[in-house]
């Protein structure tokens, strides 16, 4: 899904972005002590959503440098602040699958998909036979129908896991239309997969 929340995803103060990756590229280990200082606090939160555990979050956190160490080079990212928050979200969800189901914690991240299951059904996807990449397509190719501030509220939460309260601060709305809004999201989406041939 390839829409952008507002300028708070992104670092306010520090080094520049460019001369962030510049660092890792040239080896340098202090590339991960300014990441940390411009982007510590924005990548806790995205783990933390996920897997709603301070010491888990941190481990996460942690893992993303390294990742972002061993990636670039070769890759050399075009928004840090995207690419450093998808390596998070990703290391976190594996994170959360990685836990005794029965122990795991309630958490942004599990209540934002249990929003979703009216419109992905919850079944192995091995046994549906769905390509997940046709999936992600059609739902990207969905949002892409949506007014900016129907599309960014969806991305918000169930990209981000962001709060339903965060959500509508950051959009300067009630929750109660936040709620709305998203409800009638989730409810095209399904109409819209149900014709493009996803069992839902």
């Amino acid at each position: 899904m390839g829409a952008t929340k507002g300028s708070h995803r992104k670092g306010e103060t520090g080094m520049q972005d460019e001369a962030i990756v510049g660092m890792y590229w040239q080896r340098d280990e202090n590339a991960i002590q300014e990441t940390e200082r411009k982007y510590g606090h924005y990548l806790s939160k995205i783990a933390y959503h996920v897997l709603a555990d301070l010491e888990d979050s941190k481990e996460s956190v942690n893992d993303t440098y390294l990742k972002a160490w061993n990636s670039m080079p070769p890759h050399r990212p075009e928004v840090l602040s995207a690419y450093l928050g998808r390596i998070t979200r990703q290391l976190s969800i594996d994170m959360l699958r990685g836990r005794n189901r029965k122990k795991r914690q309630a958490s942004e991240y599990a209540l934002s998909l249990s929003e979703l299951e009216d419109c992905v059904s919850g079944k192995d996807a091995t046994e549906q036979d769905v390509n997940l990449h046709l999936l992600s397509e059609a739902i990207g190719a969905y949002l892409r129908t949506l007014t900016p501030e129907a599309r960014n509220t969806f991305v918000g939460r169930y990209y981000y896991m962001d709060s339903l309260k965060e959500v509508a601060a950051y959009f300067g709305m009630s929750e109660s239309k936040a709620k709305s809004m998203l409800y009638r999201t989730r409810q095209g989406l399904k109409a819209y997969l149900e014709q493009e041939g996803f069992v839902v």
